[in-house]
């Protein structure tokens, strides 16, 4: 481990998010414990139960709210069955219409969380005793910087995106010119046409709009209710101290950033461990053809039928052997070489040298897992950020992709056949995990140091940009443009009237000339 410099013992404070989020703060709040600092969560009563034996340093303090996990459950069911077999089936308007709805569904049940904290005097007058140094937010789950507003401490961002890099650029004041920085869901690359550049300029543009018309009216009263003064979101948001980014640019494109923004992708990758002894010995059987991971993420349990028989056939029909996570009924169509898991130590598997290729939805930690352990890729995106990870992937040659909704069994057969046996895909994985790994530091140590120094220095405004002081039309230099505009069209109205004057002028001149 890199010696970053040492920090006093701190007192933390953590709003986390759920299901991959939780997977990161949890590498950090590990690491942030064994250097002697002391860690509080507040977890909904809605996420998932964790294992609190796993987690023996740290003190979660749940946050009872009036509606059970099973409810947030049957959203999520609701919003990946809309997302993954409904979508194609239905107008673009009704898609937007029913995802608008569960998004808001969403952000109420939120805001009731957050009111079990922010309106709670006792929890607030306890955690204000407490005397927290700092609190670490995923703004997934707005309320965290709420939270360390009222408790005047400062606060540190750990993150993936926003919809059209929205929160980061409103928000985080992070500079994103539209010509060669994709907006997040739009699928595009930094090399784009003038059509594609349209296209980035208009997805800015509706998810601009979307962010200002129906969630930062309703945040913004909010906000400002609670802290009993005029403010907004995304000035409340734009006051943290540090972005942790989990990307890299192993991973982005080349990009402006701020120095209170720090990439940190891949901060919960790590050397292979060795596999349960069951699960090594089916690979290796595989012999000299190795193995495939296949892995839709924890939030995708099961499939169709339809679906999942027609994934079975495909894989039976390759020489190697699958390692599927899956938790759905067994496909009728199960080759003997795929053996199917509830849960897989994903990251020791990426990491074995029989490993020749990982279908993925394309989550961003397995990605990340994937380039660690420099590993080509088959991605069937679904929903979120997945569709724009595998975009990254295909454009630095990385990885196949497939669409969910139409790909056959000969797809996937395909898909599979070329990242493995086109040399293409697995010199350019290896190239992207040299990067990877060619690093000053770590970027768990980045990140952890980063935090630290918050802690440190109680703040880190030294590198905020002075962009969070302008209103929008300073920012963007509207207000001088408009004073040069009127200037110029003083000064040619001036020269246009005294030209006419001095025509006008001659001309009567000449004129009383001709008649003498």
């Amino acid at each position: 481990m890199v010696c970053l410099g040492a920090a006093s013992t701190g007192n933390v404070l953590v709003w986390p998010a759920d299901h991959s989020h939780w997977i990161n703060l949890k590498v950090i709040m590990k690491e942030l414990t064994a250097r002697g600092h002391h860690i509080t969560v507040l977890w909904p009563s809605f996420f998932h139960k964790t294992d609190s034996s796993r987690l023996p340093s740290f003190h979660l303090e749940e946050v009872t709210v009036p509606f059970p996990t099973a409810e947030m459950d049957a959203l999520l069911r609701e919003f990946l069955y809309l997302s993954m077999y409904e979508k194609p089936e239905i107008s673009l308007w009704e898609f937007s219409f029913r995802f608008y709805h569960l998004i808001m569904d969403l952000f109420s049940r939120n805001k009731i969380l957050c009111d079990m904290v922010v309106l709670n005097e006792e929890r607030m007058k306890k955690l204000q005793l407490a005397g927290f140094d700092l609190l670490i937010a995923d703004p997934l789950m707005p309320c965290g910087e709420l939270v360390a507003e009222k408790l005047q401490i400062p606060f540190v961002y750990s993150f993936r995106f926003s919809a059209g890099n929205t929160l980061e650029r409103l928000c985080g004041a992070l500079p994103a010119p539209p010509s060669y920085v994709p907006a997040s869901t739009s699928e595009l690359t930094d090399r784009m046409s003038y059509t594609e550049r349209m296209k980035n300029l208009l997805f800015y543009s509706l998810h601009d709009f979307i962010f200002h018309q129906f969630i930062l009216r309703d945040w913004n009263q909010y906000y400002s209710d609670v802290l009993g003064r005029p403010t907004t979101l995304c000035e409340t948001m734009g006051k943290a101290e540090m972005w942790l980014i989990r990307t890299y640019w192993d991973f982005e494109f080349p990009r402006p950033f701020l120095p209170n923004f720090e990439f940190v992708g891949g901060l919960h990758c790590q050397p292979a461990k060795p596999l349960p002894e069951e699960m090594e010995e089916f690979v290796q059987s595989s012999g000299d053809h190795g193995i495939v991971v296949f892995s839709l993420g924890s939030m995708v349990q099961n499939l169709t039928d339809e679906k999942s028989n027609m994934v079975a056939l495909a894989l039976s029909q390759i020489p190697q052997k699958v390692v599927w996570r899956y938790k759905g009924k067994r496909p009728d169509t199960l080759g003997s070489n795929t053996r199917l898991y509830d849960w897989i130590p994903q990251n020791d598997l990426l990491g074995h040298p029989k490993t020749k290729a990982f279908i993925t939805h394309g989550g961003t930690n397995g990605i990340y897992e994937a380039i660690y352990h420099g590993i080509p890729m088959v991605g069937i995106p679904l929903f979120a950020d997945q569709p724009d990870n595998i975009a990254h992937m295909r454009a630095k040659g990385m990885a196949v992709e497939l669409n969910f909704h139409t790909m056959t069994a000969q797809d996937l057969v395909e898909a599979v056949n070329a990242v493995i046996h086109n040399s293409m895909y697995k010199e350019n994985a290896v190239r992207l995990s040299q990067i990877h790994h060619d690093q000053p530091v770590k970027p768990l140590d980045r990140a952890v140091f980063w935090i630290e120094f918050v802690m440190r220095h109680k703040n880190a405004k030294h590198l905020r940009p002075a962009a969070h002081h302008l209103t929008w039309y300073q920012y963007h230099c509207l207000d001088i443009l408009a004073f040069l505009t009127v200037c110029t069209a003083v000064f040619i109205f001036s020269a246009v009237k005294c030209c006419m004057f001095c025509c006008r002028k001659c001309g009567r001149v000449i004129k009383k000339r001709k008649t003498e």
